[in-house]
């Protein structure tokens, strides 16, 4: 790294935005995936689309690579710089610039959390429609830039569904501004679609315009007792059925992840009976009383179909508060486990099965694993499983060795099920070995031209999503 380089980032960002060598964090060294800490060659933190502009244009004229960082709570090794490469973070670009209730629009700068978003949407009376464990850490940039899913991804969708707008900066500086806030906008290329979910490899997220949706005026909340996998499926259906368009979550979880969940917290289960597994529900309304009478009638109903063996109603804001906090386990796995992480999608009939099935095969092979050998959760109403599975207990020679085995064990039976590797946390590196079990070569040659024509010489997140060659 030379020195001129260096020089010509601190006329930029000066003393606040740029550090060096020890001065580094060791938070910026590696994300939640838990993988090697790399120390990169440096930290750069800009406080303006104008200095991230001016930065790219030099690491593009020095030919330095450039990863952004975003939270740093991903799973997938998308913010894990390498050591020949700087690490932007958009920490210090946090401002939430407006909000307006009549157009049901935030703008926001990339930097900002998730939870701040949600409290500046609930100030106006509004909601915003992306929930997840990592609220309080999680950048809104970091979360566009893996197109987040979520607890919520049934009434509101992904990512994808709540921006109107992006400000991205290109690796040659080029700013494009697409903050727009029409609905209806048809002029041709939807540009700002091919940054959501490109983890940074085409272009650096510094705004964004987002949609809001009015907040209800209540909401209830239950956790269910289920007897088997096709039976959360069924009482998912009647759900969606009984209220058309206001089943806004629906979590399972397997015992294993709620038996688990409940020891971290050392907490009691709010159900006195066992079950195989446990779903999370939240339905909304206009009348809260009204709301309550139809949940209960609904639940009877699957009761009477056999498809339901207990329930529980949240009586209070702090016992529905209570409930989610156990399905919000994933935040304690970086500190109670080695975790291997998963976060699939697969058709509906088929996850039960294959998270049978991945659990049978772990028991197979190595017969001495502690119990449970996995955890497993998910939001099924939109496919999605996660599966996690403590590399402390894989007999190995390595960690990267245990990684790759049950890297192959899950990703040949999610293959097999026609289901994808990657639902909500994208592809990183962790991932990227694997990445054409879910996409045919004419897909990837596409990704690839797309990569060359906005970054010529791979400098923005090397190594991500894509190969490098």
């Amino acid at each position: 790294m030379s020195h001129a380089f260096i020089d010509e980032l601190g006329v930029i960002l000066g003393d606040k935005g740029l550090r060096t060598g020890q001065d580094i964090p060791l938070a910026h060294y590696t994300d939640w995936s838990g993988h090697t800490p790399t120390q990169p060659l440096a930290l750069l933190l800009p406080a303006s689309t104008e200095e991230v502009s001016q930065v790219l244009r030099v690491c593009n004229a020095h030919r330095v690579p450039v990863t952004p960082q975003g939270g740093l709570t991903g799973m997938a090794g998308g913010a894990i710089p390498a050591a020949d490469t700087v690490a932007l973070s958009l920490a210090r670009m946090s401002a939430i610039e407006s909000v307006d209730a009549s157009s049901a629009t935030l703008q926001v700068q990339a930097g900002a959390t998730l939870q701040s978003i949600q409290q500046a949407a609930r100030e106006v009376g509004m909601l915003f429609g992306v929930d997840l464990g990592a609220r309080g850490s999680c950048q809104i940039g970091g979360n566009i830039s893996t197109n987040a899913g979520g607890m919520e991804v049934l009434q509101y969708g992904m990512m994808r569904e709540q921006v109107l707008g992006l400000e991205v900066v290109l690796a040659d500086g080029t700013v494009l501004p697409m903050l727009r806030p029409m609905l209806k906008n048809n002029t041709g290329y939807d540009l700002k679609q091919w940054f959501i979910g490109s983890e940074g490899t085409l272009g650096i997220v510094t705004r964004a315009l987002l949609r809001l949706r009015p907040a209800p005026r209540s909401r209830a909340t239950a956790l269910l007792g289920l007897p088997r996998y096709e039976a959360a499926l069924a009482v998912l259906g009647r759900l969606q059925q009984y209220f058309p368009g206001a089943l806004t979550s629906f979590e399972l979880m397997w015992d294993d992840f709620y038996e688990t969940s409940l020891q971290w917290m050392q907490a009691r289960s709010a159900m006195a009976d066992k079950h195989p597994f446990y779903a999370l529900i939240a339905v909304i309304g206009n009348d809260a009383a009204a709301l309550a009478e139809q949940l209960q009638d609904a639940l009877g109903l699957a009761m009477d179909a056999g498809d339901l063996s207990n329930a529980v109603v949240a009586q209070s804001e702090a016992q529905s508060a209570a409930l989610w906090r156990v399905r919000e386990a994933p935040a304690e796995f970086p500190t109670r486990m080695d975790p291997i992480n998963f976060d699939v999608s697969l058709p509906l009939p088929k996850i039960g099965e294959v998270a049978q099935a991945c659990a049978d095969e772990m028991r197979r092979r190595w017969p001495g694993l502690p119990q449970p050998v996995m955890l497993r959760f998910g939001h099924i109403g939109d496919g999605n499983l996660h599966i996690s599975v403590d590399a402390r207990h894989i007999p190995a020679a390595s960690r990267a060795q245990a990684e790759h085995m049950v890297d192959e064990l899950v990703y040949t039976r999610v293959s097999e099920a026609g289901g994808s590797i990657s639902a909500e946390h994208g592809i990183g590196s962790i991932k990227q070995p694997y990445l054409p079990a879910s996409r045919t070569p004419a897909e990837l040659t596409a990704m690839r031209a797309l990569k060359q024509a906005l970054d010529p010489h791979g400098l923005l997140n090397p190594g991500k999503i894509l190969a490098q060659r």
